[in-house]
């Protein structure tokens, strides 16, 4: 009698749960609202104590740096190009609707006496590697736009344009930190000292670009320095020693030496002391670096507006400008209206303009944030909150 053995079928392995999708991190999110916030602020009223009290593009430099080493964990180019495809639509929406505003005006080939360069020119409004070209002087539109408004336009590029060459140069600073950390967060601050005292006689397209670079380039490294652990390898007692004595340097540089050439006080005239005020501030923000999975108690309350702001950055600085300008174009015509005649307070303030003003961007949201979302490859939506 033979022997009957049943062998078992296998038993099938169960697959292996996916890994979590990491979680925002909430105190990043908060900076980031609350650096377009007071850029849009400072922007309409122009005191010059807001960059003091809060450096909006430093901290946007830092949070996009460390966003990009994060994603450097996957290969260079891919990030990269993700990196453009993310930055680049927003920025040619602007330009389709600025331009052809602009031609529409009488701006062409001949406008700047060589039609030659002014086509390729035009290149910059497809890949920012340079300043875009705008028509500047041009009449306003009555009642809507104030003059000059291709200016008010084109004036928030140089932030894509910068920020793009951060991205394309990315790749080498994470090989840099690698074997030199802190010389390579310093060494932007060393070449905006250099660019302050040396007049190096380079063209205007590059010397803006250059100088750009120098103020914000250690922000950025020090957000992709943040990402890697560096700051978590330095004593605690390190950073909130030296990051005052940094933007001291830089608050002093403003009142002695750049004002004596520039004449204000004003962080964004003196890229020196706003490079070292800025890499000062950041240090500290990313030093505490709570990281919120949730919001504190005290902001829940804000969270969809918060994330609102996050979802759509691009848009609300893109168009936040010319946004200025239309909502101090409206509210000065409100002079003209004899029934408000006695209203001369109310109508010299300019916090009404700036409720009109974030009025108007949120219609610009709706009406063109979805493009971010196209962008990203995601589903586009009105209101992503």
């Amino acid at each position: 009698m033979s022997a009957y053995v049943e062998v078992p079928q296998a038993v099938a392995t169960a697959p292996a749960p996916a890994p979590p999708a990491p979680a925002r991190d909430r105190y990043f999110d908060f900076l980031r609202a609350l650096a377009l916030f007071r850029v849009v602020l400072y922007h309409l009223m122009g005191w010059a104590w807001l960059p003091l009290a809060f450096p909006s593009m430093g901290v946007m430099f830092a949070l996009a740096g460390n966003l990009m080493s994060r994603s450097l964990k996957r290969p260079a180019l891919q990030v990269v190009r993700g990196r453009m495809r993310r930055l680049l639509p927003p920025m040619w929406l602007l330009g389709a609707v600025g331009i052809t505003g602009m031609l529409a005006q009488g701006w062409g080939p001949d406008s700047e006496g060589h039609p030659a360069w002014w086509w390729g020119h035009l290149l910059f409004w497809v890949v920012p590697l340079s300043d875009p070209p705008y028509a500047a002087g041009l009449p306003g539109i009555h009642h809507v736009l104030g003059d000059n408004w291709g200016a008010n336009l084109a004036e928030p590029l140089w932030y894509l344009r910068a920020y793009l060459w951060f991205v394309l140069l990315s790749p080498l600073f994470r090989a840099l930190l690698r074997r030199a950390a802190w010389p390579t967060v310093l060494a932007p601050v060393a070449l905006c000292a250099l660019l302050e005292f040396v007049d190096l006689g380079l063209p205007g397209r590059v010397d803006s670009a250059l100088t750009d670079f120098a103020t914000f380039g250690a922000c950025w490294i020090l957000g992709m320095a943040h990402q890697a652990g560096v700051l978590r390898e330095v004593p605690g007692y390190l950073v909130p020693s030296l990051a005052p004595i940094v933007m001291v340097l830089g608050y002093a540089w403003a009142v002695h030496g750049g004002y004596s050439v520039t004449g204000s006080t004003e962080l964004d005239s003196i890229p020196l002391a706003q490079a070292l005020w800025s890499l000062g501030s950041v240090l500290l923000l990313l030093h505490i670096s709570p990281s919120w999975a949730q919001w504190p108690a005290p902001l829940r309350r804000w969270d969809r507006v918060i994330t609102l702001l996050n979802s759509r950055a691009v848009t609300v600085y893109l168009w936040h400008n010319l946004c200025i300008l239309v909502a101090a174009t409206v509210w000065d015509d409100l002079w003209s209206i004899n029934a408000l005649a006695g209203a001369g307070k109310f109508l010299n303030s300019s916090w009404p303009v700036l409720a009109v003003t974030w009025f108007l961007v949120g219609l610009c949201v709706l009406c063109f944030g979805w493009v971010e979302d196209v962008a990203a490859k995601r589903r586009p939506r009105l209101l992503p909150v």
